[in-house]
């Protein structure tokens, strides 16, 4: 599926949950829920990605917030460019030990050469764990380089 072709929210989800196939994103259990121009929303279990103290890993929420920046960033720079993540920063609010956490990404600054991204990554209580913030570089696709 090409972004160009104006995929309904529903078709997006599926597609960036098909392009995360054999990915640390798959090996996370990182699950998109929603996709709009407005946010993308991803959500990832606790259990199995922990640390030594059974806290949610601090890097894991790193990876959960790249993973929906980056989404957020793709689907606004178009299926004629990639974006890769080139600063990310996380600030750890609350520990979380069980459940989910839902992480949602809304653009802060949209532009042809990069983009930020504001991710907020939350409990099932509604309780705000991380808060992050990511810069992707925009660059042009390279014919017959990857789907995503």
């Amino acid at each position: 599926m090409s972004i160009t072709q104006s995929p309904s929210p529903e078709e997006l989800v599926t597609w960036f949950n098909d392009v995360s196939a054999g990915t640390l994103v798959e090996r996370m259990e990182i699950e998109f829920v929603e996709a709009t121009l407005e946010r993308v929303v991803a959500r990832m279990p606790v259990a199995g990605n922990t640390q030594p103290y059974g806290l949610l890993h601090g890097g894991a929420s790193v990876v959960l917030a790249e993973t929906v920046g980056s989404m957020c960033a793709a689907m606004h720079a178009g299926s004629d460019h990639i974006v890769v993540g080139l600063d990310i920063n996380a600030t750890h609010h609350k520990a979380t030990r069980e459940g989910w956490v839902t992480g949602v990404a809304t653009p802060l600054s949209i532009g042809r050469s990069a983009s930020m991204i504001e991710i907020v990554i939350s409990n099932e209580a509604g309780e705000r764990v991380c808060t992050s913030r990511l810069t992707c570089l925009v660059r042009d696709k390279v014919p017959g380089q990857g789907s995503a």
